[in-house]
């Protein structure tokens, strides 16, 4: 899990947090306040009517998220119908900033899900630097999508608007670490919390059940 201030020291208490929460997970299912926060002020969702919202919060520079992908794609595969998932990229640093642009962008030309792996791979594997506007041109063009066309749509009043609001959601979700799942306005968890990828996606169907039927 990767935290918008010190990353290091962060990372080292969620492991420690980590550690804990499988077995406190496994003794009576996810308990409120260790592995899901419920947000004490509930955030408005923006899913069609019917649908449950549910938001992960990412970025491309966070090794947490890379690792979580895989789980991530096999869980979305069996998402109920009733549930809308979309991503939400968080800016805590200048080059989470940037990875916020080069989803946007990406976004506003129909290209982030022929992508979304490849950056992935790119930023941890391959160790290429994309937070810098030159080199994200680079890659785009070698990956075939234009990549002047990228850059043009970066710096649209639409995609200023939506790094704004991207802003604005992680702050009404308070949002200090990803990977995290908002769950319809009123609660969210992650990996620091419910201890790994896999038991934070348990405590996430958790949660929408617990929408489905508040109890």
């Amino acid at each position: 899990m990767m935290n918008r201030r010190d990353f290091s020291a962060q990372l080292a208490a969620a492991a420690a947090l980590g550690a804990a929460a499988p077995a406190a997970l496994a003794q009576g299912g996810p308990v409120e306040g260790t592995h899901y926060v419920r947000l004490s002020q509930p955030v408005n969702t923006s899913a069609p009517a019917g649908k449950l919202d549910l938001i992960e919060f990412f970025s491309y520079g966070c090794p947490a998220c890379f690792a979580m992908e895989p789980f991530l794609e096999e869980w979305l595969k069996k998402l109920p119908a009733d549930v809308a998932f979309r991503r939400v990229p968080v800016g805590f640093n200048a080059n989470f900033e940037a990875m916020q642009r080069v989803y946007y962008g990406l976004e506003s030309m129909g290209k982030v899900e022929a992508l979304h792996k490849r950056i992935f791979t790119a930023v941890h594997v391959q160790r290429l630097r994309l937070d810098r506007e030159a080199d994200m041109v680079s890659f785009l063009n070698a990956n075939g999508v234009d990549g002047a066309q990228w850059a043009k749509a970066t710096k649209e009043f639409h995609v200023v608007t939506k790094i704004a609001q991207a802003k604005r959601l992680g702050d009404a979700y308070k949002i200090d670490g990803v990977p995290t799942f908002g769950v319809h306005g009123r609660f969210f968890t992650g990996t620091g919390l419910a201890g790994d990828h896999q038991r934070a996606l348990a405590v996430t169907d958790f949660l929408l059940q617990r929408v489905r039927k508040p109890t």
